[in-house]
């Protein structure tokens, strides 16, 4: 039998990551969407505590267990933006190609091609819950100024993983799922709940 957890998110490709992730260990990953949940704020400066407003908002509006991740890219040479706002960089109702764009445009000016992607991901069992599991990750890597690759989402095609020679959006889902920021943090998460198990 599997345990519910809602996830304090619409987005289509964290959906699909996190069920993928999760399903093997009996979870049932419903987005919050499906419980007619509207977003929660984020106006917090770093990833944590946006995770953790968002993982509270949720589980207060269904009384369930909810996971909440504020992820994003940040780049050296742009003093960590787009940070926090990576998913609104472009302008709150912007989309991944003006992500992009936006992002490629400023680049044009440095020679410093250094970035990471990060990860914050909470876990409470309740809206009140005193002692969230909290998770924070890091993926190195560095900005291409030419997509590359179908996968992924987001920055993925212009965020090249050097060692390998392949950009996140040409990684297999399983892959990437494997050594990604997203994948890092949930594997340490789960570490986390196996120890207070």
């Amino acid at each position: 039998m599997s345990q519910q957890i809602i996830l304090a998110s619409n987005n289509a490709g964290k959906i699909r990551e996190f069920s993928e992730l999760l399903a093997p260990l009996g979870f049932d990953v419903v987005p919050q969407g499906e419980f007619n949940i509207a977003p929660a704020d984020e106006p917090f400066s770093t990833f944590i505590e946006n995770a953790l407003a968002k993982a509270r908002h949720a589980s207060a509006a269904c009384g369930l267990p909810a996971l909440a991740d504020d992820s994003g890219i940040c780049v050296d040479a742009l003093s960590g933006d787009p940070g926090v706002i990576s998913a609104r960089y472009a302008g709150s109702e912007c989309n991944d190609a003006a992500n992009n764009h936006k992002l490629i445009a400023q680049m044009q000016a440095h020679q410093n091609r250094a970035a990471h992607y990060v990860c914050a991901l909470v876990l409470v069992q309740s809206a009140q819950d005193p002692e969230p599991l909290v998770v924070q990750t890091r993926w190195h890597g560095e900005i291409i100024d030419v997509p590359r690759g179908a996968y992924g989402f987001g920055y993925d095609p212009y965020f090249l993983i050097k060692e390998l020679g392949k950009t996140a959006a040409e990684l297999e889902p399983a892959e990437k799922n494997h050594i990604s920021h997203r994948g890092l943090a949930l594997r340490e998460l789960i570490t986390q709940l196996k120890a207070r198990a």
